[in-house]
């Protein structure tokens, strides 16, 4: 969550108009641009879901701070998936509600979790999961893993993204069910040739 934040914000500054003239913000934003266009989903498709990204954390953060900080929020062609643990349902039910509201999502995954007590979940154990099944894939040469975002909740890995073909998506959920702790693995991911992509 706080990677994709972090790029956000820099879309956001970059097309500041008073910064248009920093040096360092220019070369920023070009590396940027330079990963986005590497992507599947391309260099307009990461600025459609960089601006679907700051516009949904915005209306969580005006409606309610704690929101903002508990929800993790991944999107891909407009597909947003909801991941973290929220204290009440009315809290879980208004995120997917102001997440809809933003224009371009066309799907919402809701997969948080309600809990009151927020040591019921390990954050590190989670953590942990997440870091090693990234580091699996980002050595794995058959793997695009830029196309890929990979989350954990209570031991249970989301994947959302664009999977080059039925084999390279396998490869991607074999690493995730290799790692110790993790319960179970749900995938969101699309096949590059999926007509669903286009609206089909």
């Amino acid at each position: 969550m706080t990677i994709h934040r972090s790029l956000a914000l820099i879309a956001m500054l970059a097309t500041a108009p008073s910064l248009s003239g920093c040096v360092g913000m220019v070369i920023g934003a070009g590396a940027t641009a330079g990963v986005a266009a590497s992507e599947e989903r391309g260099l307009e498709g990461a600025a459609q879901d960089a601006r679907i990204r700051v516009e949904i954390n915005e209306a969580w953060f005006r409606h309610n701070v704690d929101m903002y900080s508990k929800v993790t929020l991944a999107i891909s062609e407009g597909r947003v998936l909801l991941t973290g643990t929220v204290p009440t349902e009315q809290v879980r039910e208004d995120a997917v509600r102001l997440t809809w509201q933003v224009a371009g999502v066309r799907e919402v995954y809701n997969e948080l979790l309600v809990s009151e007590s927020s040591g019921v979940i390990d954050g590190a154990r989670d953590l942990r999961i997440q870091q090693e099944i990234k580091s699996r894939m980002l050595f794995d040469k058959q793997i695009s893993n830029i196309n890929y975002t990979v989350d954990v909740t209570d031991g249970t890995v989301y994947l959302l993204g664009i999977a080059q073909s039925d084999t390279e998506l396998n490869r991607v959920i074999g690493h995730a069910r290799e790692v110790s702790a993790v319960k179970n693995v749900i995938t969101y991911v699309r096949l590059k040739n999926d007509p669903r992509r286009h609206g089909g």
